[in-house]
């Protein structure tokens, strides 16, 4: 008795409900308190992104008196970009950059006291931020892109799908590179260490040779053999 088939259908949305637990764009969301100071340390929050990827970073940051926050948008790359700086924001900022490097992107705040707070008010002075960063595809506004183009419904989730995949393209070309740079380091390190272990070897038969030599002459000057 041979088994039914699975229809269609059923597989079709497997297959995406599989394909997007496994290429979800990365994004975060974090709320946190910052406080004001006079002289205020950088408070980062870093996400990892790849190159040439796209970076939309909403801030909502809460009310509060007397109080300056600036924001910079910087990266960990060894040229240390700095994408974005904008000072005083108020409410809801949106921002937008593109990735220049490998590496993490850092979202960093400052609060600034006002010089008319004394130093004893100062404790209780803090903005609330809420942050949301999303990266790659999932930072495309695809309901924008499908007013502007007159996008279907279909259409619009094709879309979607061909950025996702074009991440996973990349991700795999990232995987596949750091792959052959490891690759690469271990081969390194494995020929130094076999040179190194070559070189003690060396050393040693050398080292006893001379220990044989320098006691057969202290022995010879001794008149202890022939």
């Amino acid at each position: 008795m041979s088994s039914r088939p699975r229809p269609l259908y059923s597989r079709f949305s497997l297959f995406n409900i599989l394909l997007f637990l496994l290429i979800a764009a990365p994004a975060s969301a974090i709320k946190f308190n910052l406080r004001a100071y006079r002289f205020p340390v950088q408070k980062c929050i870093w996400n990892t992104v790849h190159d040439n990827a796209l970076v939309i970073v909403t801030a909502v940051v809460g009310p509060g008196n007397d109080q300056r926050v600036d924001v910079d948008i910087v990266d960990s790359s060894p040229q240390k970009n700095v994408y974005l700086s904008k000072r005083n924001i108020t409410a809801e900022t949106r921002l937008a950059i593109t990735t220049h490097a490998e590496g993490e992107v850092g979202v960093c705040f400052k609060n600034y006291l006002g010089s008319n707070v004394a130093s004893h008010d100062a404790t209780n002075k803090f903005r609330v931020i809420d942050l949301d960063v999303d990266i790659g595809a999932d930072a495309v506004d695809y309901n924008a892109i499908a007013n502007q183009e007159s996008l279907s419904g279909l259409e619009t989730e094709m879309r979607k799908l061909e950025g996702l995949v074009k991440e996973i393209v990349d991700e795999m070309d990232y995987l596949k590179k750091r792959e052959e740079k490891f690759a690469n380091t271990n081969e390194s390190t494995r020929g130094r260490v076999q040179s190194f272990a070559l070189f003690t070897i060396f050393a040693l038969v050398g080292l006893g040779v001379w220990q044989i030599m320098h006691l057969r002459s202290f022995f010879k000057r001794k008149y202890l053999i022939d």
